[in-house]
């Protein structure tokens, strides 16, 4: 006989349940969400990024994630786990075991399946992160970045030329939109 998880799932419960799953689940407020695979485009532009970040600032304070690590977060006294494409986090205690508590930068690589998700919920909950400085929307179907800053009252900054530089400023860094989209095939 099968066991019956009984929602809604504590954080305890699912941070344990998510280190067996072969599945992983994005948590909302004791419900937990399965994830869709994504693209080798999606992991490209997703690994470019990360990439870059990864070696400039590997000998500093920021540590870079890509893919499998959380984010944890809490919107409208919920707690909610989501797994971003890209999060970095220059907080010396911002870094769990299983997740990202204190994030600086968060990239999410558009999918179509969630890109009104990405566009809507996840950037109303993202925003409320008082640590967090930029979060940046990669579309997968076009050459397209849009830039979310606190430091601009979160207005929308979007780049689509090939030599626009994307400034993460909260760390420090850029790459021109034509090295975010190297090797993919639009």
């Amino acid at each position: 006989m099968e066991a019956v998880q009984v929602l809604p799932l504590s954080v305890a419960d699912y941070l344990a349940f998510e280190e067996t799953s072969a599945v992983r689940h994005e948590y909302i407020g004791g419900a937990i969400h399965a994830m869709s695979g994504g693209t080798t485009t999606h992991n490209r532009i997703a690994l470019s990024i990360a990439s870059h970040l990864r070696t400039k600032l590997r000998s500093g304070p920021c540590k870079v994630f890509i893919e499998n690590v959380k984010v944890r977060l809490e919107a409208s006294r919920e707690d909610i786990f989501y797994y971003p494409d890209v999060v970095v986090s220059c907080h010396p205690t911002g870094v769990q075991r299983q997740f990202v508590l204190l994030p600086t930068l968060i990239v999410e690589v558009l999918s179509p399946s969630t890109e009104m998700i990405d566009r809507r919920e996840k950037k109303m909950n993202y925003l409320q992160v008082q640590t967090l400085e930029e979060y940046i929307l990669v579309a997968q179907d076009c050459r397209e970045v849009t830039i979310f800053r606190r430091a601009t009252g979160w207005a929308g900054e979007i780049f689509t030329a090939p030599e626009s530089l994307i400034e993460f400023r909260s760390v420090q860094q850029a790459m021109t939109l034509a090295e975010i989209y190297e090797d993919v095939a639009l």
